[in-house]
């Protein structure tokens, strides 16, 4: 005998597809321009982020200067500047490009000499000033109007009236292993060195930490705040008002010179004695 089978009617593909969807499958359907919308809704936050953080760790407002001003910057760039710097401070090859560096990193390497360059070489020499102060100001107007950058600082921050204690702590923890514990400065790799900082003016060492010429780091308001670096100015301009109350500081190069000082002088004193006691006994 057959064993009876039964088998359960299944609805016809056309009653299938014309069923209504349920309520679950409209709630989970995504419209197209969703992924769209996300992506974008990250890159503005993303953006927006980027430009709160570069805001926080500025050290100064930007430059705010006339177009005359300007003008008469972009004339001067592109007379002196352009060829190694390109017509829009774009960069070359053979130099940076200086969109985004702002007035001070300008008017520090135009301010000491340093720029322009009288030859390629592994660091930018100081040397004496080509350009005048107004032409200075210019100059640091013009790549300032390019793109947001560190400013000019204020005076209230170069008048020397900070906390020294405070600043040769800083200074010994962050600078002097380059620089030396006195400002003195030092040889590095590669024919680099870290210039002498006697002498220099308090607003070109604050213009120097918030924008890291030649092979110094840069120190924006996270890493020292413009308090904390007005107290390391305070500090080197004491110690170069100040004489070392050691007496002959023999260029306040540390234990190395000293040493080489007391063996050469020292020592050699001592066996002139000796030969000028036993030539008097003869």
């Amino acid at each position: 005998m057959r064993a009876n089978t039964h088998t359960t009617a299944r609805p016809s593909r056309q009653a299938r597809s014309s069923r209504p969807a349920g309520p679950n499958r409209k709630a989970g359907r995504r419209h197209p321009l969703a992924t769209i919308a996300l992506i974008a809704i990250g890159l503005g936050l993303t953006g927006g982020a980027y430009a709160a953080f570069n805001t926080s760790t500025a050290s100064a407002a930007p430059t705010v200067a006339s177009q005359e001003s300007v003008d008469q910057g972009k004339k001067l760039f592109q007379a002196n500047c352009a060829t190694c710097h390109g017509l829009n401070a774009t960069g070359t090859s053979n130099g940076p490009s200086l969109i985004g560096v702002g007035a001070a990193a300008v008017d520090f390497q135009v301010g000491t000499g340093r720029m322009p360059m009288a030859m390629q070489g592994p660091q930018a020499p100081e040397k004496p000033v080509q350009f005048t102060e107004a032409d200075i100001k210019a100059l640091s107007a013009y790549v300032a109007s390019l793109a947001p950058g560190p400013g000019i600082p204020d005076a209230s921050l170069l008048d020397g009236k900070g906390n020294a204690a405070n600043g040769g702590e800083l200074f010994r923890v962050n600078c002097a292993m380059c620089h030396n514990v006195a400002g003195a400065g030092g040889a590095l790799t590669e024919g680099k060195y870290a210039p002498p900082l006697k002498g220099v003016s308090a607003q070109h060492i604050y213009e120097a930490m918030v924008t890291g010429p030649q092979n110094m780091p840069v120190f924006n308001d996270l890493n020292i705040s413009p308090s904390d670096k007005r107290d390391i100015i305070t500090y080197l301009k004491y110690i170069e008002k100040n004489q070392s109350p050691g007496g002959f500081e023999l260029g306040s190069l540390g234990p190395v010179a000293e040493g080489l000082f007391l063996w050469i002088f020292g020592v050699g004193a001592v066996i002139a004695l000796t030969v000028w006691i036993t030539a008097k006994s003869n």
